[in-house]
């Protein structure tokens, strides 16, 4: 495995408050296994060794404007959120990166948009692409919602997607496994966060 930490940018999806927290709008789904999992504490971790490796982070949120942006009712999914839509204005609490995530370096960015992909409704492919960067590490939650959806977006715009198979997670196990099975297939391939961080430390990528 071969990766320039030059042309690299982790995209760190939905670790927000609706999404991680009991008191979020998804919290009765996700939030125990995401607990039990771990996976909060391993992406810090990786996030911040990347960080340390001259990767830009971004970190993407789902929020809704008060005229509802690009949001579109063409799923269940998209239904739910809009009917509850106070809870993902951009300003609401459950909109919050959970604190473990939110002490940014002046390289991270954060990018609002109302789709499943993080890739989706936004400038940030052309942000990326303007400054070079052609792989993408993906961590977050769901493993098999924006995680899935932004893997998939990212491979079809041309970019090398890996996801960080210890730093997502799904409201189910046998889900994330499933679409960890499905990730393999569609995108460059699902990597550890330590062998992800092995290649972007190591001095011949520097």
């Amino acid at each position: 495995m071969t990766i320039d930490a030059r042309r690299t940018a982790v995209l760190a999806l939905h670790w927000q408050v609706n999404v991680i927290r009991p008191e979020g709008f998804f919290g009765a789904m996700l939030s125990d296994p995401v607990a039990r999992s771990g996976v909060v504490e391993r992406a810090i971790r990786f996030h911040t060794t990347a960080r340390a490796a001259g990767v830009p982070i971004v970190f993407t949120r789902f929020t809704i404007p008060e005229d509802e942006g690009q949001l579109v009712r063409n799923t269940g999914f998209m239904a739910a959120v809009a009917d509850a839509q106070e809870a993902f204005r951009p300003d609401a609490p459950g909109t919050r990166l959970i604190p473990e995530m939110s002490v940014l370096d002046a390289r991270d960015r954060v990018v609002d948009n109302q789709k499943l992909s993080g890739l989706a409704g936004s400038d940030l492919p052309e942000w990326l692409a303007d400054r070079g960067i052609d792989t993408l590490l993906l961590t977050g939650v769901a493993t098999n919602l924006t995680v899935e959806q932004t893997a998939r977006h990212g491979t079809d715009l041309g970019f090398t997607v890996h996801v960080v198979r210890d730093c997502v997670a799904a409201a189910a196990e046998g889900v994330h496994e499933a679409s960890l099975a499905n990730l393999d297939l569609a995108t460059a391939g699902c990597r550890t966060a330590a062998d992800l961080l092995a290649v972007l430390t190591s001095p011949e990528t520097a």
